[in-house]
Formats: structure tokens, C-alpha cells, sequence
């Protein structure tokens, strides 16, 4: 790591360094500085300043998330916050009522005021009055055209996904208004202390349907039925999500793998359509 940069961002040395688990976007270390402060940095090739708007998004909404300390397109700084990825009961009942609270965060349509990014894929946010459209065109049919440009999804399967694309008006519903997500709440994103969530990082957030976040801490098996009953306690799951809807939002983090890792996410891909037909 070129220590040189954060000097200068931050007007202090660097003491020590550890690198930690930085998921797809980047590399992460926790950084000692000469005037005592901890801090975690992050670089990598995509816009860092985008992670940085999201952060402050959702911290002005009341999801506990790191401090930004610095911010450029190549150097991100956060407050560094002790804990681990430990998901107990707790933490998924504590996980549900923040989810739950961020959630009532609504705006005029669905989107977002920038594009943002799930992993390096981009999300496409034009602000859209109503939600299947918007998930259907820039969502799905978005990282389908990327996985055929890559050549990852072969024609059959294309025209399965097409075909179920097409006929989204009649698997989802339309919320009664959007609704703020982090995007990308899994275990790696997740910071603990074993009884609460301490910290959610690494957001790819955006205005939605709730239930596109359910579905991917469905698929990611990140908290459990702990999590579900309290959030439907809170919020309340309509009929039929677990049934179909979650299949159909499970789509699209299942293509955002395929574009980025190919095989076996094809696969997974066809028996999601799989749970859709008929």
C-alpha cells in the first residue's frame, strides 16, 4: 500500500498497517497514524467518492455505518469500528428493527440521485415513478445484457430470463412507496459484537421495494428466521414473497455473480427460473 497518499489526505504518518478483507471493490486496511487515531482505508479502480455518498446517505437515515473521514475518487477513509461477523439471534432481531426503520425512508420514485454499484457492476438509478419497470429495465435486463456482452449466458437461458423478465408485472407487486436499502447486507458486510449490529458497510443502495433486500439476505442466508419474524412483526411481509417474489429478486444478485464469476452461477440462474414457471 502506497502510504504516501493518506498522508497527505489526513496531514498525519502512517504508523502501521493490516490488511483486511476487502470484498470485490477494493483493498482494505486498518491503518495506525501517528496522532493516535485508527482508520480504515479502501482503494481500488472504481470511484470511491460513489461508496462515500452512499455512507452518508444512509448514516442521515439512522443505519449505523463508519464515519467518511476522507473521501476521492481513489482514497476512501473511514472511522475504523472493532467487531466482528458473529450473527446470533440477536443480532438478527437488531438487524431486522434497523432494516425495518431504514425502510420507512421513502422518496418520490424509485432510484437513486446518483448511479451506484453492487460489487464493480453498476447500478443504473434514473429516478422511475413505478418499481417493476425500473427493476425490470434497470436491473435485470441491465446485468442480462452485460452477462451476454461478457459471454457468460448462453442463448437458451437468455431467452428463458427474457421470458421471465417480460412477465414481471404478473410475479411482482408494486409498494405502496420506495423505500431506502443498503443494497448489499450479507456477513461480510456486517459488523457485530456477538448481541447487535455494530456497523452495515460496503452499501450498494438505492430507493425500492423492500423486498428486494429480504430476498438477498434470503439467498445469502445471512440471519435467519430470527430476522424474518421480527421484521414481519415490525413491517409486516405480505403474502406470496417467500412463495415466488424472493425467486425473482434473487435474479438479479444471481446474474451480478455470473457477469462477474461465470460458472456456476448459470446453473443457479436456471433453477431460479426454475421456481418461476408455470
Amino acid at each position: 500500500m502506497e502510504t504516501g497518499h493518506i498522508e497527505r489526505a489526513l496531514g498525519t504518518a502512517v504508523g502501521s498497517t493490516t490488511e483486511l478483507d476487502g470484498g470485490m471493490i477494493g483493498t482494505v486496511h486498518r491503518v495506525s497514524l501517528a496522532d493516535g487515531r485508527t482508520v480504515v482505508t479502501k482503494t481500488g479502480e472504481t470511484p470511491l467518492t460513489i461508496e462515500a455518498q452512499m455512507l452518508g446517505h444512509l448514516d442521515t437515515h439512522g443505519l449505523p455505518v463508519p464515519e467518511v473521514i476522507h473521501a476521492s475518487d481513489e482514497l476512501l477513509v473511514l472511522e475504523y469500528i472493532d467487531g466482528t461477523a458473529q450473527i446470533t439471534p440477536d443480532v438478527a432481531r437488531d438487524g431486522a428493527a434497523y432494516l425495518a426503520a431504514l425502510h420507512e425512508t421513502t422518496a418520490n420514485g424509485f432510484g437513486f440521485s446518483i448511479d451506484t454499484l453492487t460489487g464493480t457492476v453498476i447500478q443504473p438509478n434514473p429516478w422511475t415513478e413505478e418499481w417493476i419497470p425500473f427493476y425490470a429495465d434497470n436491473r435485470l435486463r441491465h446485468v442480462r445484457d452485460l452477462c451476454l456482452d461478457a459471454g457468460v449466458l448462453g442463448p437458451s437461458l437468455a431467452r428463458r430470463l427474457t421470458g421471465t423478465i417480460d412477465r414481471l408485472d404478473d410475479i411482482l407487486i408494486e409498494p405502496d412507496e420506495p423505500a431506502l436499502i443498503h443494497g448489499d447486507v450479507w456477513e461480510t458486510n456486517l459488523l457485530t459484537d456477538g448481541d447487535q449490529v455494530v456497523a452495515f458497510l460496503d452499501p450498494a443502495c438505492y430507493y425500492a421495494h423492500p423486498e428486494i433486500e429480504l430476498a438477498y439476505i434470503d439467498w445469502t442466508e445471512t440471519f435467519g428466521e430470527s430476522f424474518f419474524e421480527r421484521y414481519d412483526a415490525l413491517r409486516g411481509i405480505e403474502d406470496g414473497f417467500f412463495e415466488t417474489r424472493r425467486y425473482a429478486y434473487r435474479l438479479y444478485p444471481l446474474l451480478v455473480h455470473l457477469r462477474l464469476f461465470g460458472e456456476p452461477y448459470d446453473e443457479a440462474v436456471g433453477e431460479t427460473l426454475d421456481q418461476l414457471s408455470g
